[in-house]
């Protein structure tokens, strides 16, 4: 029986399964429960000062795999808060006494610089983080758990996991003008749920995915989890070989792809030629709708970035929508790089300068407004459209503000006049 890109990966890191079946041999079924080696770790600012206590807490505090163990600074980064300096310095001095590699305040977001830097095809990762997934568009299977499993994970070499069943998202079509990436899986989300593929792997596919730059890929995997999945997988390709050449790591490519007789649980097929500029309504990630139902809306605050859509290529859409116009003077405009290697290639081909002349406020790499805990908060009654993953009730600070999710193409629109609009209606 084939296997599917879980299964594979699953399978290849596996020794005798715990529960269910024996998982050894590179041999894996979805359903049984696998003892696996992890390949990479990461924590973030939120989570990270948790697994260290725990791990000082039994005496283990160590990391078995010091150079792909990552501790970033993104969360709350520049620290807002004396408590979080603190974490900071908690998450220093367990990088120093590990080993353990440490991304520094202005870095950027933990999923951007472990894609960019550390993730390879093929790899298991294990983040102390939900939106960890974002690294299976390289063809790994990375998944976020909580804190304590992600510790005995840094300091062990090995977690558990059920290995998932999985969804094939079959993709075909082009996308129309003015409709990207974001608003496919903001689709999809809006299809099947926000629970609708819980514990599932999404394993994407289809020539709209061959055809789709890694960028674009970066932003299905990471908001699989808002369809409540494990993972979000696509195989690894050519276009997966290019990105990691131009990241100084072509040698570790590998091709990986599903068997062709490959069980799954359900396949969804979609044509990309048939989707329009989505939406994300408040206050969760499937209330979703068409621009149509949106256009009008007032928006006090556009947010461009996150480990969702903060890459280059949605600066570069953003810019070319802007060029020559000025932001709507009522609504403000933040735009966050999701690493610094976004940030100085934005500098270089002069994205910053036409973003800034056009109003925008550019904040140093990190998650910035995302989480609610310092730049950007909404005040009462204020609403925001963002290119981030999340829109749950109180997400950027204020629990009476109003957070709508859409792509960089519909931020930018926006940002233009002021209140929800249609890309397809401008240049660009």
């Amino acid at each position: 029986m084939g296997k599917t890109l879980a299964e594979k990966i699953i399978g290849s890191h596996a020794g005798k399964s715990a529960i269910g079946g024996s998982a050894s041999g590179g041999e894996v079924t979805a359903g049984e429960i696998a003892l696996v080696n992890v390949d990479v770790c990461l924590t973030q600012d939120g989570t990270g000062p948790l697994a260290i206590r725990q791990l000082q807490k039994i005496n283990l505090e160590k990391a078995v795999n010091p150079k792909r163990t990552v501790l970033f600074l993104d969360h709350a980064a520049p620290s807002p808060r004396r408590e979080l300096a603190n974490d900071h310095i908690t998450i220093r001095k367990f990088a120093e006494k590990t080993g353990a590699c440490l991304s520094e305040v202005g870095e950027g977001v933990c999923h951007q610089i472990i894609a960019e830097s550390y993730l390879n095809p093929g790899d298991i990762l294990i983040g102390a983080d939900s939106h960890t997934c974002t690294g299976g568009a390289l063809g790994a299977f990375a998944t976020g758990m909580g804190s304590t499993d992600v510790a005995i994970g840094i300091a062990l070499g090995k977690t558990w996991l059920r290995v998932p069943e999985t969804f094939k998202v079959q993709v075909n079509g082009k996308f129309q003008k003015g409709v990207h990436p974001k608003d496919l899986i903001l689709h999809l989300i809006g299809t099947i749920g926000a629970d609708g593929a819980t514990y599932k792997a999404l394993e994407f596919c289809g020539d709209a995915i061959d055809n789709m730059s890694m960028s674009g890929r970066f932003t299905l995997s990471n908001m699989a989890v808002e369809a409540g999945g494990k993972a979000g997988l696509i195989a690894s390709d050519n276009t997966t070989k290019e990105f990691l050449t131009e990241q100084g790591r072509g040698k570790q490519f590998k091709e990986l792809k599903p068997d062709k007789d490959a069980v799954y649980e359900k396949v969804i097929e979609i044509d990309a030629s048939s989707l329009a500029p989505m939406i994300a309504f408040p206050h969760t990630v499937d209330n979703v709708k068409s621009i149509d139902q949106a256009k009008g809306i007032k928006i006090d605050q556009v947010f461009i970035g996150t480990c969702t859509n903060g890459r280059l290529e949605d600066l570069e859409v953003a810019v070319k929508m802007i060029e020559g116009k000025k932001k709507h003077p009522k609504t403000r405009f933040i735009v966050v790089p999701a690493s610094k290697s976004v940030f100085l290639e934005a500098m270089k081909v002069g994205y910053l300068k036409t973003l800034v002349e056009f109003g925008a406020a550019i904040m140093a790499p990190g998650c910035g407004p995302c989480v609610g805990v310092h730049e950007g908060i909404l005040g009462d009654g204020e609403a925001c459209l963002a290119t981030m993953n999340r829109n749950f009730k109180g997400r950027m600070g204020n629990p009476e503000g109003f957070i709508y999710l859409a792509s960089p193409a519909t931020a930018a629109a926006t940002a233009i006049a002021g209140e929800i609009a249609d890309p397809r209606e401008f240049s660009g």
